[in-house]
C-alpha cells in the first residue's frame, strides 16, 4: 500500500458510517496510537487517525501491522490529513467526524528535542491540545476526550510515590507544556462541561517504542550485541530511576478511563521504580552478557536537566475503574528483547531464556 493510500479528504468522512461508532486518535502513528486503534477496532469501533502531511511519509506501524493493514483496506480505519498547528484542519475534522471518543496522544514528546526544540514542543504540545480543544466545544461538545498527560509534570517531586494531588513543578519543555495542556483541559471540563480527562501517564514502553526512546534502545542494542552486530551501546546516564509500565496495559487504562461515569484525572503507573542500570542489567541478562562490558556512557546523549525517580500511585484508578497492570518489569524487558532478537533472527530463532 502506497504512503498516501487510505487517506480520506476532510469532507467526504460520514459522521454515521454504518452507525458504527467513531473514534479520533490524534498521535496514531506512535506507539500506544497503533496499540489503541488495534483496541478499539476489536470492539467493533470506527477509527480516524489525524496524520500530518510530510515530505517522508514514515507510518511503519499503521502500514506493516496487519489488524492495521487489514481496517485500512476495508474502510474501517481512516487517516485525515491535519495537523496541530493548524486550527482550521482540526475544526474541520472534528466537525466531519464528531467523534464519540477523542484521544489526543500527539505532540512533540521526547525530553531531550524539547530542549532543542522548545517552541516547537510548546507550540505541538501545549497550544496544539488548546486548539483541539476548542474544535470539540464549537463542533462536538458531546465527545468524550482524553488527553494523554505525563509524569514529567512533577518534576522533581517532594514526595514519592506521586499522585493525581502531587504539585506540579516541570523542569523541561515538553514537561512545561504538559502542564499547560492538563490544566486548559481541567479549564474547559469545568468551564464548558466537557467530558475531558486525563491520564497521567508514568513511562510504558513495547517493542514498539520509538528507536531513539532509550528502554527500545537498550533492548535493540542488547540483542545487536548478542549477535554481533555491534560492540558497544551508548547511553546518557544509568542512574534515574523510573516507573516502567507495558504500553498495552496504558492504553486499556486510557479506554477505561473515556468509559467512566464522570470525567475525571487518573495517574497510571505500575507503583514501582528501576534505574536505567537495572534496565540494561535485565535486558543484557537476556542474552547471556553482562551489560558492564558494553555500555558505554556519553555526554552527547545527557539530557541538560533531569529527573532522579518517579514513581505513580494508581490507587484512585484501582479504586474508582478497576485497572491495574498486568505485566511487570521484568517481563516487560523480556517481552522487549525479545521482539529484537526475532527480528533479527527471524521465526526459527530461539527465545530469551526467562530470569532463574
Amino acid at each position: 500500500m502506497g504512503a498516501g493510500a487510505g487517506l480520506v479528504g476532510r469532507g467526504a468522512v460520514s459522521a454515521a458510517a454504518g452507525g458504527r461508532r467513531s473514534a479520533l486518535i490524534t498521535g496514531i502513528t506512535g506507539q500506544d496510537g497503533s496499540y489503541l486503534a488495534e483496541s478499539l477496532l476489536a470492539d467493533g469501533w470506527e477509527v480516524h487517525g489525524l496524520v500530518r502531511q510530510a515530505s517522508v511519509m514514515a507510518r511503519t506501524r499503521l502500514d506493516t501491522l496487519p489488524a492495521l493493514v487489514e481496517a485500512r483496506q476495508a474502510g474501517r480505519l481512516k487517516l485525515h490529513y491535519a495537523d496541530l498547528c493548524d486550527s482550521s484542519s482540526l475544526h474541520a475534522l472534528v466537525r466531519a467526524i464528531e467523534p464519540a471518543e477523542l484521544y489526543h496522544l500527539a505532540g512533540q514528546s521526547h525530553i531531550k528535542v524539547s530542549f532543542e526544540l522548545p517552541e516547537y514542543t510548546a507550540e505541538t504540545t501545549g497550544l496544539g491540545t488548546l486548539r483541539l480543544l476548542e474544535a470539540v466545544r464549537q463542533n462536538a461538545p458531546a465527545t468524550r476526550f482524553f488527553l494523554a498527560a505525563t509524569s514529567e509534570i512533577f518534576g522533581e517531586p517532594a514526595e514519592c510515590p506521586q499522585t493525581e494531588a502531587t504539585p506540579l513543578a516541570p523542569i523541561n519543555p515538553y514537561a512545561a507544556a504538559k502542564v499547560y495542556a492538563l490544566n486548559l483541559l481541567r479549564v474547559y471540563r469545568r468551564a464548558y462541561g466537557l467530558f475531558a480527562c486525563a491520564g497521567i501517564l508514568f513511562n510504558h514502553e513495547s517493542a514498539r517504542r520509538g528507536e531513539n526512546y532509550v528502554t527500545r534502545k537498550i533492548a535493540r542494542g542488547a540483542a545487536r550485541i548478542s549477535r554481533g552486530l555491534q560492540r558497544e551501546l551508548h547511553l546518557g546516564t544509568l542512574s534515574p530511576r523510573r516507573d516502567w509500565s507495558y504500553a498495552p496495559d496504558i492504553v486499556a487504562g486510557m479506554r477505561t478511563i473515556l468509559g467512566a461515569a464522570e470525567p475525571s484525572d487518573y495517574v497510571l503507573a505500575s507503583g514501582e521504580s528501576h534505574s536505567v542500570e537495572e534496565f540494561c542489567a535485565r535486558a543484557f541478562s537476556c542474552v547471556g552478557l553482562d551489560f558492564r562490558d558494553h555500555v558505554v556512557l556519553d555526554p552527547e546523549y545527557a539530557r541538560p536537566v533531569d529527573i532522579t525517580e518517579t514513581r505513580g500511585d494508581a490507587g484512585k484508578a484501582a479504586r474508582e475503574l478497576g485497572w491495574r497492570p498486568k505485566v511487570r518489569f521484568e517481563e516487560l524487558v523480556r517481552l522487549m528483547v525479545d521482539a529484537e532478537l526475532a527480528e533479527l533472527d527471524g521465526p526459527d530463532g530461539a527465545p530469551c531464556p526467562p530470569r532463574s
